[in-house]
């Protein structure tokens, strides 16, 4: 049995037979070109080659109608590439080996004619092998670059490497974050390549929204009637959105420095689950009708105000020789959002996150009001609360208090759990990357930052990264391995979190 049809037998006993229909493995008349700028980098090595392989070994990507071309100013041969990648794919040496043999490597400069010319006939010349109409295939490009040299590249894409006319193919380009540093740099950024391209052809690619639990927000929210008199001011106290890493920058500290933890994880993959925890219902699942929807809510966040956020950075930090003796970038934030609108007024959105910590997670964790009239006197024990845990251990555990087993009448804290490796046990989670890339392909714009959701989102954190910058704000200390500044937890506390002492979740054994 093929793995494609495997992964299509796996899903069949999961969904319906309409999703199946939706998203069945893409079959287009023009042959599919693949083209992964930065091949020899690190992003490319790591994430984007390995999703294609897996796409390619699960039968989405047919080996008789797509091929891969890799870019880079690197001077080496199709072999050498393929010998970099080849331990990031797997252990199935024959499908490895039979997928590395899709790629074919270019050599060339970011900044000139030349090299893009010469990829231009590669990508023809497999065009031409497949007898695809010209202007019936369809080129992905996918920037695993800097930002700084997007603006060149397109230009490059633009003029040399486009279809030659529209027979039902396409090109569309796959953007990396970060897309600038502020509001200014962003809109820059925007204008120099929506000048080169229309927007449909644009997939800016925030790595979160492949996440499956995050694709599954909207299910969870709107699939649910019992959520939907839930998710309100009158019942949600606050909402926590949290990233957490117990290592610190090891080896990144210098590119590192240049952004700090606001602008690498809190102000794009925070803000993005934020938009689809607080979004009203969409009209349907249309793309742009879901991206609409997280711009209201990006458009209704108030101001940041000094007193709602906590920055650090952490014991040894500046010790990094690639990072500035006298660095104020944070490696640590919490930060406070406000959303004014009928749902969400009072309802504090706590954004936290930051490196060096006592563990690592992603997990989104909605707490709820205390019980009025609270006869069994348990509102110590803690307050309700549903948690998201994005990663590791992925799962939905909804805590509530039960009444202790045994003959005395005595409340204790439980939940009520699904943790995905007990409940589909066998059943691979798909890589974020692999899930974006095929949607990609599709032409699946939901998953992606549109140009006016990523204007809203620079609107909002600019004015703080600014004071930040200006040194106007100051990171507190804190030891490596601890929860972070102990101003961090006094501001959650400030913001109406209660937490909840004597209760761990524990992730389930098989």
């Amino acid at each position: 049995m093929g793995s494609g049809q495997w992964m299509v037998e796996k899903r069949s006993g999961l969904e319906n037979d309409s999703f199946l229909k939706e998203h069945e493995t893409p079959s287009e008349s023009g042959c599919l070109s693949i083209i992964v700028l930065g091949a020899s980098g690190d992003l490319a090595k790591k994430k984007t080659f390995p999703a294609l392989y897996h796409l390619y070994r699960q039968g989405f990507l047919h080996p008789d109608e797509v091929h891969i071309f890799g870019y880079a100013r690197t001077r080496i041969s199709d072999d050498e590439l393929r010998d970099r990648i080849r331990g990031y794919l797997g252990k199935e040496a024959e499908v490895v080996s039979k997928f590395l043999q899709l790629i074919k490597y270019v050599s060339g400069s970011y900044d000139t004619e030349d090299g893009f010319q010469l990829l231009d006939k590669e990508i023809s010349q497999h065009e031409v092998s497949k007898n695809s109409a010209e202007g019936s295939s369809r080129r992905l490009f996918y920037l695993a670059l800097p930002p700084s040299v997007y603006p060149t590249v397109c230009r490059m894409i633009r003029k040399c490497c486009m279809n030659k006319s529209d027979n039902g193919g396409w090109t569309r380009i796959v953007i990396e974050k970060p897309f600038g540093k502020d509001l200014e740099s962003a809109e820059n950024l925007s204008a120099h390549i929506g000048e080169l391209f229309e927007e449909a052809q644009l997939f800016r690619i925030d790595h979160y929204l492949g996440k499956e639990l995050v694709q599954n927000l909207l299910v969870l929210r709107f699939a649910n009637r019992f959520f939907l008199p839930l998710w309100n001011r009158d019942n949600i106290s606050n909402v926590q959105i949290v990233f957490r890493e117990n290592f610190g920058t090891e080896g990144r500290g210098g590119y590192f420095d240049e952004y700090g933890i606001i602008r690498d994880i809190i102000q794009n993959h925070l803000l993005q689950i934020l938009c689809l925890v607080a979004m009203e219902k969409p009209v349907s699942l249309k793309p742009e009708y879901i991206r609409d929807e997280k711009v209201k809510v990006l458009q209704s966040v108030l101001p940041i105000r000094d007193e709602d956020v906590v920055l650090g950075q952490y014991e040894g930090y500046r010790d990094d020789p690639t990072v500035p003796d006298q660095s104020n970038t944070p490696t640590f934030a919490t930060v406070v959002l406000r959303i004014h609108n009928e749902r969400w007024e009072g309802v504090p959105f706590i954004l936290k996150a930051g490196k060096a910590l006592n563990s690592s997670k992603a997990e989104i964790r909605v707490q709820f009001k205390d019980v009025p009239g609270d006869i069994f006197k348990c509102q110590k024990q803690g307050r309700n609360e549903f948690v998201i845990r994005l990663q590791p251990s992925e799962a939905m555990y909804m805590k509530l208090t039960v009444k202790q087993p045994g003959l005395e009448m005595s409340t204790v804290q439980s939940e009520l759990d699904l943790s995905y490796m007990q409940r589909y046990q066998g059943v691979p989670i798909p890589e974020a990357y692999e899930r974006l890339i095929l949607d990609t392909i599709r032409g699946d714009q939901q998953h992606f930052v549109r140009r006016d959701e990523l204007k809203a989102a620079w609107e909002i954190f600019t004015p703080l990264l600014h004071r930040i910058d200006n040194g106007e704000m100051k990171p507190k200390e804190y030891q490596p391995g601890s929860r972070g500044p102990v101003e961090a937890d006094e501001l959650l506390a400030k913001a109406g979190y209660v937490q909840t002492h004597g209760y761990i979740w524990i992730p389930p054994t098989l």
